[in-house]
């Protein structure tokens, strides 16, 4: 191996002898000297001193002289050249720039084509990469176009505008980056607002009535605005009730005009014209407003109350008037959850909402805007009936310490759903299908919609055997339309507390990465309460990403279970639908395998004949670790196994390559899970390396 201090480069062998290149006919048309040809003697692995020596070319085996180096230099550099770089452009460029000789700055229109070629030399061919922030692959703004040699952009944007990198690299030397700043013009129609204040001055009885007109142009480069009054053009002082002037804070972004005390002479139209002095061919734009003694900010009204309660199903229609503006006032309408439903049809100040569902409910606006003053806005909220996640528990008497339901003692059950609006949640109560009534032992209560979620309460005083029996709490809502909830509970002798068990055999679960696994509790118990499922090892989400799952059977079932699902999961007894009392909880242990993971996956290798190759297969991680197993093949053929200790690797080593030692090695480390393989592609064959058309000799590169 020969290296300089650019770059590193392998020892080169010539297909042809020496004896044949020099009796080749045209030799002495080659562009290669007699003293490279003694240099290429010494990188000859094939060929003797004395067939140099025949021909009356003498050299010393191993030595380069000054006077060789330079020519040995420029061979090598034909061989292996590390990248060279540069960016060239077409498509529809305004104008390219150099600034101070550190950056090139290519101008384009927005919706032209942006083509930029990077131009490469270097061998072996550098792979090419462009980026728009240097070395960044998290700004990829084309992935498509990332790894070719001309970036293209068809209509291209604004935000598509910076500076564009492109990198080229082939393992030589270091990477070759260039880049230009792309610089995209454009220039988007002016917009003129008006505000008017009035004061009073205090030294001075009379009211100043003035008018601001704003414009504002977005632009790229920075816009020039000119105002025009009818024909005549307005600039500073050219009127003592007109100033015109641009605010500190926006400098460069906005050119206001005002009208001081206005007078009759100002009531006219008014022209702004926004220009960036035609550069790539953008012409000006500018915008008309006309101002009179009617010109006045937007107002509206809206004809629908608030809140609006409807049924799911139905269709809503919110109607929109506008009450005053000049100009005419336009009408939009806007919704909390940022846009309007799909289904959702506008036209004028009407909103249409057909078939409205529970998810479309919120807060609509309606938003008046004519560039005079702020714009209007007018709101309602839509409340879509809904009832759901009826539950309910049952609480043993709250002055003794027991769990237990008993005779003689107070009982009370409790009903909950969610309801929408909760002002209109109504509830009834039956027992074995008859209505009840409060009264002095059954006390039925409600709580506040206000304070928590709709429930209702039966309190049991003295609980006798007669008040066994199934009762049932109803759920409705006042607006009808909406189907009730019914909720049972059962009250008997066999009413108990649950308790909660796990199967045998069912903890620790042992399955295989990939697998549907089932975790199981049993509950037992009247009535069967929801059970809780949650991480018991760590602050983890669960598989679904909640921090929760509810089960009403006890099983917990995972779908393509993951090693990182591996640990401890805790079932746990709810209040709903059951009793409220202390949580009964078990714990099941979940163990995921996994095959082994090894690096490397696939590694080619070249050696000399004659020459030892090692080769290193590493575990880095697996389930379980503690019964590993290796077998190194070439091809079929078993060469070496094992099991691991201590170590995390294992390695082979050829001590002499020959041909029949080139192929495929592979290294597969096997556990209960499966195997991870390495794969090693060894060979001594040299890369062959076509010449350019003008040079007549082909080269074979070895690798030592």
């Amino acid at each position: 191996v020969i290296t300089f201090g650019w770059t590193r480069c392998r020892v080169v062998e010539l297909q042809l002898g020496v004896q044949d290149l020099l009796e080749r006919e045209g030799l002495h048309r080659l562009f290669l000297p007699k003293t490279l040809l003694q240099i290429i003697y010494i990188i000859s692995l094939d060929n003797s001193l004395e067939q140099f020596e025949k021909y009356g070319y003498f050299t010393h085996r191993g030595l380069i002289t000054k006077l060789f180096f330079p020519h040995f230099l420029f061979f090598l550099s034909l061989l292996c050249a590390p990248p060279t770089v540069r960016i060239v452009h077409s498509g529809h460029a305004c104008n390219v720039e150099e600034e101070r000789h550190t950056e090139r700055v290519y101008t384009i229109r927005e919706g032209e084509t942006l083509e930029l070629t990077c131009l490469v030399t270097g061998h072996p061919r550098p792979q090419i990469r462009w980026t728009k922030t240097a070395g960044s692959v998290s700004d990829r703004f084309q992935d498509s176009s990332v790894f070719n040699e001309t970036l293209h952009i068809s209509k291209i944007q604004r935000h598509q505008g910076g500076r564009y990198y492109c990198k080229a690299e082939n393992g030589l030397g270091s990477p070759a980056i260039k880049s230009i700043r792309v610089d995209v013009y454009y220039l988007d129609d002016p917009l003129v607002t008006v505000h008017q204040s009035v004061g009073e001055a205090k030294e001075q009885f009379y009211y100043e009535r003035t008018v601001f007109l704003r414009c504002v142009a977005n632009s790229n480069p920075p816009v020039r605005y000119s105002w025009h009054r009818g024909r005549d053009v307005l600039s500073q002082g050219s009127d003592k009730g007109v100033e015109i002037y641009e605010p500190f804070f926006t400098q460069g972004e906005t050119k206001i005009l005002k009208l001081k005390n206005l007078r009759p002479q100002d009531y006219a139209n008014y022209s702004c014209i926004a220009s960036v002095r035609n550069v790539c061919g953008i012409s000006d734009r500018n915008i008309v407003f006309k101002l009179t003694n009617k010109t006045a900010s937007p107002s509206i009204k809206l004809l629908v109350e608030d809140p609006i309660v409807v049924n799911p199903g139905q269709t809503v229609s919110l109607v929109c008037i506008t009450t005053g503006g000049e100009p005419n006032p336009t009408l939009s309408w806007v919704s909390s959850s940022d846009s309007l439903p799909e289904k959702s049809v506008v036209k004028g100040g009407t909103l249409t909402l057909p078939a409205i569902t529970s998810d479309e409910a919120g807060v609509y606006s309606c938003v008046a805007s004519n560039n005079v003053g702020n714009p209007a806005k007018k709101s309602t909220t839509i409340v879509v009936r809904a009832l759901k996640k009826g539950r309910f528990w049952i609480t043993p008497d709250p002055y003794h310490n027991d769990d237990n339901i008993q005779i003689g003692r107070e009982v009370k059950i409790s009903c909950q759903v969610e309801a929408t609006p909760p002002e209109e949640l109504t509830f009834g109560w039956l027992k074995n299908g008859r209505a009840m009534r409060s009264s002095e032992r059954m006390v039925i209560t409600q709580t506040d919609p206000d304070i928590s979620p709709g429930t209702t309460n039966l309190d049991i005083i003295d609980l006798k055997f007669t008040d066994f029996g199934t009762y049932t709490c109803v759920a409705a809502l006042k607006g009808g339309g909406i189907p009730e909830i019914s909720i049972d509970v059962n009250i008997s002798s066999t009413t108990v507390p649950p308790n909660l068990t796990v199967p045998r055999g069912k903890s620790p679960l042992v399955v295989r990465e990939g697998d549907t696994v089932e975790l199981e509790c049993l509950v037992s118990g009247k009535p069967k309460p929801i059970i809780l499922w949650s991480r018991a090892d760590k602050e983890a989400p669960m598989p679904d990403g909640s921090l929760q799952a509810e089960s009403y059977d006890g099983v917990l079932r995972i779908v393509n279970v993951s090693r990182e699902m591996t640990g401890s999961y805790r079932c746990q007894t709810s209040q709903f639908n059951g009793f409220n009392v202390k949580p009964r909880e078990a714990v099941v242990e979940l163990i995921v395998q996994y095959p082994p993971s090894v690096e490397p996956v696939l590694l080619e290798m070249r050696q000399g004949l004659g020459r030892p190759v090692a080769m290193n297969c590493r575990v880095l991680r697996a389930h379980p670790s503690r019964v590993l197993r290796y077998e190194w093949r070439l091809g079929n053929r078993l060469l070496h196994a094992g099991h691991f200790d201590q170590s995390d690797e294992t390695e082979y080593t050829v001590k002499s390559l020959n041909r029949e030692g080139w192929g495929e090695y592979t290294c597969d480390v096997n556990n209960e899970a499966g195997a991870g393989r390495c794969t090693f592609l060894v060979t001594g064959e040299e890369y062959l390396i076509v010449c350019p058309k003008w040079h007549p000799i082909p080269y074979r590169v070895h690798y030592f």
